[in-house]
C-alpha cells in the first residue's frame, strides 16, 4: 500500500496539480489531505475543487477555519492581523456557499490502519488547529503534544510548512511540509509518501517543482491583497 499525505496548499492550485501529477506517476493508492486548502493563494476555489475531486480523506486546518469564521484577535501577530483579514475576506468572496460549508464541516483528525500499522494524522496537534510544534522540540514535547490522543506507530501533521521526521520512544513523527507555501527555503512543493508492505514501512519526503512565475502572475491578475508579500514568500520559500 502506497499512501500519500499532503497539506497546506494555501490556494496554490499550480503546485497542487504538480503534486497530483507526481502522485499519479508514482502510483499512489490512497491520499490524505491535512488541511489549509484555500487561504493565502490566488486560486482558492480551484484548489478546493481539486481536493474534492479526489474523493478522499480530508481534515481541517487553521486556515480553513479562518476562511469560514474570520481571524480572531490573538490568533496572529497584531501588526499582521489587519492585512490577513483583508486576505481572508478576499478568499471568502471567491468561494461559493457550498465550498464554505465544505470547509466548515471537515473533521479535525484521521486514523488510518494498514497491514497492522496505525497512523494518526492531524493539522497542527490533535487538540488544536493552531498550536505550533517545531522540528527542534524536545522528545518530551513531541510526545506530549502529538502522541497522547491516539496510540499509533506514525503521527503526521502539517501547519509549520517545514518537513522533518523524528523518532521518539518508538513513535515516528513526521511533518509533511507544505504543497503551496513551503517555509524551508526549498522552492518546491512538499509531500510525504509512506509505503507499507508486509508490515514493513518506508517513508519519503518528495519535493516537486512547479511554475512559480505562473503563480506570481496569478497573484497580480486577481488583485490579491498583500500580493507582493505573498509573491516574495513563494519565490524564497521563507516566511
Amino acid at each position: 500500500m502506497r499512501l500519500a499525505f499532503i497539506s497546506d496548499i494555501h490556494g496554490n492550485a499550480e503546485a497542487l496539480k504538480a503534486v497530483l501529477d507526481d502522485m499519479e506517476a508514482k502510483q499512489v493508492d490512497r491520499i490524505a489531505v491535512l488541511g489549509d486548502i484555500a487561504y493565502r493563494g490566488p486560486q482558492p476555489a480551484e484548489s478546493i475543487e481539486l481536493i474534492r475531486s479526489l474523493n478522499t480523506d480530508v481534515i481541517k486546518g487553521n486556515a480553513d477555519e479562518w476562511v469560514v469564521r474570520g481571524i480572531r484577535e490573538g490568533e496572529v501577530p497584531s501588526k499582521a492581523r489587519e492585512t490577513m483579514i483583508q486576505e481572508q475576506q478576499w478568499t471568502y468572496e471567491q468561494l461559493s456557499e457550498e465550498q464554505i460549508d465544505y470547509l466548515s464541516n471537515l473533521p479535525t483528525e484521521l486514523v488510518i490502519e494498514e497491514e497492522g500499522i496505525r497512523l494518526h494524522a492531524f493539522h497542527a496537534t490533535p487538540d488544536s488547529l493552531f498550536n505550533v510544534v517545531t522540528p527542534h522540540a524536545s522528545d518530551q514535547d513531541l510526545l506530549e503534544k502529538l502522541t497522547e490522543r491516539e496510540d499509533a506507530d506514525i503521527y503526521l501533521y502539517g501547519h509549520i510548512h517545514t518537513p522533518y521526521q523524528r523518532n521518539a520512544q518508538g513513535k515516528t513523527i513526521i511533518n509533511i511540509g507544505s504543497v503551496g507555501l513551503p517555509f524551508d527555503q526549498i522552492t518546491k512543493a512538499s509531500y510525504v509518501i509512506i509505503d507499507i508492505v508486509n508490515g514493513q514501512v518506508q517513508t519519503s519526503n518528495v519535493r516537486v517543482p512547479y511554475d512559480i512565475d505562473r503563480v506570481c502572475q496569478q497573484y497580480q491578475e486577481t488583485d490579491y491583497p498583500n500580493s507582493e508579500f505573498m509573491q516574495n514568500i513563494i519565490r524564497s520559500a521563507n516566511n
